[in-house]
C-alpha cells in the first residue's frame, strides 16, 4: 500500500503528528513531509491544523474512508498470497444469522477447533441484513444467512441447507391442550411474538402470513430468539421459529408445535462471500458447514 496513505491514516486516527510519528516509528518531520506530498499530489488540503489538534476536513474524510478500504484490500491480498504455502491457519471472521449462529454453528466451530487448532475464529451474530452488509464491506469473511438479503452486486450467495419453520405455543396453551388440527383462521386473534424486521425469521413469518392471506391482529417483536421462546413458554400467545430453535424445549415438554394447516414452512440458508479467492481457513470452514448440512 502507498506509504503516504499509511501515514495519513495514522495521522487521521491519532489527530496528532507527534503521536502518529511514534506509532509509525518515524520522525515528526518525515510524517509532515508525507502529508504535504499527498496533499500536493491530490491538489487539495486534507487536514485542518491548529496548535492543539489535527482534524480531517471534507476532502480528508473522503481520502480517509477510501484509504481504509485500500488497506483492508492490501492486507487481504498479502494474506491470500502467503496462504498458498501454509497450512490452514490465521484469523477467520464469521457472521451468522441468529438461528444458525445460536443453534448450529457452535458444534461446527468445536470440530473446526479440534481439526485446525491454528485457525482463530471471530464470530458475529446478527440479523440477515446486518450480516450481509458486513460481508459486503469486508468486515466479515463469510456470512451464513437465512431468507433474502439486500442485493450487493459483488456478493456471491450459495444455498446450502434448508430448515422448517413451525408455529408453536406453550404446552399449557388452549390450542395445544385441545389437540388436533389448527386452522390458520383460529390464530387471527392470538397475540403473536415475532422477530424484528430485517431478520430472515421475520421474512419467513411475513411470507407465511401472505400465503394464507392472514394478518395477526396484535403482535410484539424482539431482536433475538431467546426472549421469544421465554414469552411463549410463559403463556403469551404463539410464534413462528425454526424447528432447530425450539428442538430442546419441545423435547423437554416446555413448548409444543401446533399442527397448523399448510405448515411447516421450508426456508433456505445461504453462504455469502465477497471474493472468488478463499484462504485455506475459509475453505475448510465452508467444507465443514456443508458437511454439517448434509
Amino acid at each position: 500500500m502507498n506509504q503516504a496513505l499509511e501515514v495519513f491514516i495514522k495521522v487521521a486516527e491519532e489527530k496528532n503528528f507527534s503521536n502518529a510519528a511514534k506509532r509509525l516509528h518515524m520522525s515528526q518531520p518525515a510524517v509532515s513531509q508525507y502529508i504535504r506530498g499527498l496533499e500536493e499530489e491530490l491538489g487539495v488540503q486534507l487536514l485542518e491544523r491548529t496548535n492543539k489538534y489535527v482534524r480531517l476536513n471534507k476532502a480528508g474524510e473522503i481520502v480517509y474512508q477510501h484509504a481504509i478500504k485500500m488497506a483492508k484490500i492490501d492486507e487481504r491480498m498479502r494474506h491470500l498470497v502467503e496462504d498458498l504455502s501454509t497450512v490452514a491457519a490465521g484469523k477467520l471472521a464469521v457472521g451468522a444469522s441468529y438461528t444458525f449462529g445460536e443453534y448450529i454453528l457452535p458444534s461446527i466451530l468445536a470440530r473446526l477447533k479440534e481439526a485446525f487448532p491454528h485457525i482463530e475464529v471471530e464470530v458475529t451474530i446478527g440479523n440477515t441484513a446486518s450480516i450481509a452488509e458486513a460481508v459486503s464491506k469486508h468486515v466479515l469473511d463469510i456470512g451464513i444467512v437465512e431468507g433474502h438479503h439486500k442485493e450487493h452486486v459483488q456478493l456471491h450467495t450459495e444455498i446450502f441447507a434448508e430448515d422448517q419453520m413451525v408455529i408453536f405455543a406453550s404446552v399449557h396453551h388452549p390450542l395445544v391442550r385441545r389437540g388436533g388440527k389448527v386452522a390458520m383462521a383460529e390464530l387471527q386473534e392470538q397475540e403473536w411474538v415475532l422477530r424484528e424486521e430485517g431478520s430472515g425469521t421475520r421474512e419467513a413469518a411475513e411470507n407465511i402470513f401472505a400465503e394464507h392471506r392472514f394478518r395477526p391482529a396484535t403482535f410484539m417483536q424482539f431482536s433475538s430468539t431467546q426472549p421469544i421462546k421465554a414469552m411463549i413458554e410463559a403463556g403469551t400467545g404463539v410464534s413462528v421459529l425454526s424447528e432447530w430453535a425450539i428442538e430442546k424445549e419441545v423435547r423437554h415438554g416446555e413448548l409444543a408445535i401446533l399442527d397448523v394447516e399448510g405448515m411447516p414452512y421450508p426456508r433456505k440458508f445461504s453462504l455469502v462471500t465477497n471474493s472468488h479467492f478463499q484462504t485455506k481457513a475459509l475453505s475448510v470452514f465452508i467444507d465443514m458447514v456443508k458437511r454439517q448440512a448434509r
